[in-house]
């Protein structure tokens, strides 16, 4: 056992508070209380000793019993007794004599949530509400994010692996002429650093995708501003940054960034000097532009000199998603999950596969959207057994739109958290039913999450959640295994399969809200979380065939 384990193993339930009752309150004494209240408040069992008795108990017959928890029945026909313990996200069940003790199973829990479950053995009843509201939270205990509002983090986070952090926290710790020193600065602070260090918090915590672009783009930024002398970044005008623009736009003529450039762009290469397609080009201009709003909103600077610095949504009306599979492609994936288990592979990880298999492809969501968040407890499911659906009536009649209730009775929904930290709701497909219920019930979950379940959405097997490289794995394999049914003669659907990734499905999801079933662009943009309705709208011009089929319509045949 680690260290750590056993310094938690060691300590009494009631040694630990729990932060998200009101008032708080401590765990009771009793180890079996405690296991009853964190089970209780977590919506899953955490540590449970079977026997044949309890069997009988909760179920009328032993026929029943076997129905309703078949691997505990076979266990216990070898054994007097079974433990079932939660660990690593999921329940596990071994003999009684083999199974770890219950003190260990609740510090790893406790340990696990201890976001929510704070270890504060001598705390009075204030210490623990200063605690629930975050003020005596030890840096162990604080939320996990890449940033806080400290200068030294942001030179972190924006320096190169090769660079100088000495040199760069030199010149962002500076405030330039447009910084605002007045009591309106809401973010409190008096320098560069520690302005972006808020900024890369606030606006690229939650993905870790866009956290890594903005720390490409800033070190672009910086680079160029100590190769022509320029800044601090509360210093630059509006020539500036359009000259930094033009500078993406030619390359060649960026001048010389010998030393900042080296020390800030990654592998030392000068970062002007690097092609720059379109893409990019506006992808830069988009981080300089947040960056500026979130400063000028948060009255950190009086003046914001990237106004329409990106055209303010301009390129978008030209953007046009190109990364989509073909329906047939989708429909080759689909039945790799609706088909056989792969005999290599366990039942736990093969329900897991098809349920991330199903919520990327039938929610259109992005990839850190299936992340779980602790702290917010998403993403999560919900079902609903009231909701009812309306179908069309057949097209050129003019009954009716029928109220149907959907496939037992059940309506699905999934709860993330977008860009921007906004909440989404999105209803999910029937189809997608039973491979969520296969895989919870392969975790020793109910097949319907109950409300207020405070469970990782995906399991990993090595500790609690899944990470964003084991989902884009796992959606990859389900890809790879469709690319294996592809003819050996047909190479561009093969090189299609294996160059799409989740974002692919998300492309996809739009492009059959939109194109296919010309859903009205507010609801697909509100399905998708887009920020703009142009980004929805760009969906439309993937496909030629409903104008083809306009066109002919309206200028038929002689």
């Amino acid at each position: 056992m680690k260290p750590a384990a056993v310094k938690f193993a060691t300590m009494t339930p009631a040694d630990w508070i729990d932060t998200g009752t009101l008032p708080v309150q401590r765990l009771p004494a009793d180890i079996d209380a405690a296991l009853a209240y964190v089970g209780e408040v977590l919506g899953h069992p955490v540590y449970r000793r079977w026997t044949l008795a309890d069997l009988k108990r909760v179920a009328p017959s032993l026929a029943d019993a076997k129905h309703a928890h078949p691997a505990v029945f076979a266990l216990l026909l070898e054994h007097d007794a079974t433990i079932e313990y939660w660990t690593r996200g999921r329940l596990h069940l071994a003999a009684d004599g083999a199974a770890p003790d219950a003190d260990v199973i609740l510090a790893r829990v406790l340990h696990a949530h201890r976001r929510r479950f704070r270890h504060l053995p001598e705390a009075t009843a204030e210490d623990a509400t200063d605690v629930s509201r975050g003020t005596n939270a030890s840096p162990g205990d604080a939320a996990a994010g890449p940033v806080v509002n400290d200068p030294v983090d942001a030179v972190k986070l924006v320096a190169s692996a090769d660079g100088d952090p000495a040199a760069l926290r030199a010149w962002l710790s500076r405030a330039g002429r447009f910084m605002n020193a007045s009591p309106t600065n809401s973010l409190g602070v008096a320098d560069d650093a520690q302005a972006l260090a808020l900024f890369l918090r606030d606006r690229a915590q939650r993905s870790p995708h866009t956290l890594r672009a903005y720390r490409s783009e800033l070190r672009r930024l910086v680079g160029w501003c100590e190769a022509h002398r320029r800044g601090p970044l509360s210093d630059l005008t509006r020539d500036d940054l359009l000259a930094f623009r033009r500078s993406l736009d030619h390359p060649g003529h960026a001048g010389n960034l010998a030393g900042a450039a080296r020390a800030l762009a990654p592998g030392g290469a000068p970062a002007a000097h690097a092609p720059r397609s379109d893409a990019t080009r506006r992808r830069a201009l988009a981080v300089i532009s947040s960056l500026f709003r979130y400063w000028q909103k948060t009255g950190y600077l009086v003046v914001n000199p990237a106004v329409e610095l990106a055209g303010d949504g301009g390129a978008r009306m030209t953007w046009t998603p190109a990364r989509i599979l073909p329906a047939r492609v989708l429909t080759l994936c689909d039945t790799v999950t609706e088909g056989d288990r792969p005999p290599e592979v366990s039942p736990l990880v093969w329900a897991r596969r098809c349920a991330i298999w199903s919520l990327y492809r039938f929610a259109g969501v992005r990839l850190a959207e299936l992340e779980w968040s602790a702290e917010q407890g998403l993403p999560r499911l919900s079902v609903d057994h009231d909701v009812k659906r309306q179908v069309n009536p057949p097209t050129g009649t003019t009954a009716p739109r029928a109220t149907v209730a959907p496939p037992a009775g059940r309506a699905w929904t999934l709860h993330v958290r977008g860009k921007g930290g906004k909440l989404r709701a999105i209803p999910l497909p029937s189809r997608c039913a039973p491979l969520l219920r296969e895989y919870r019930l392969a975790r020793g979950l109910p097949a319907e999450p109950p409300p207020f379940e405070s469970v990782p959405l995906i399991h990993s097997e090595k500790r609690d959640a899944l990470g964003h490289s084991g989902l884009y794995d796992e959606v990859k394999a389900v890809l790879q295994a469709a690319e294996a049914r592809v003819p050996p003669g047909d190479t561009a659907t093969r090189a299609l399969i294996h160059a799409a990734s989740t974002h692919w499905l998300r492309h996809g999801y739009a492009r059959t809200l939109v194109v296919d079933h010309a859903v009205p662009l507010p609801v697909a943009q509100t399905l998708l979380g887009h920020a703009s309705v142009q980004t929805t709208a760009a969906y439309a011009r993937t496909d030629l065939t409903q104008l083809r089929e306009f066109v002919e319509g309206s200028f038929p045949s002689a």
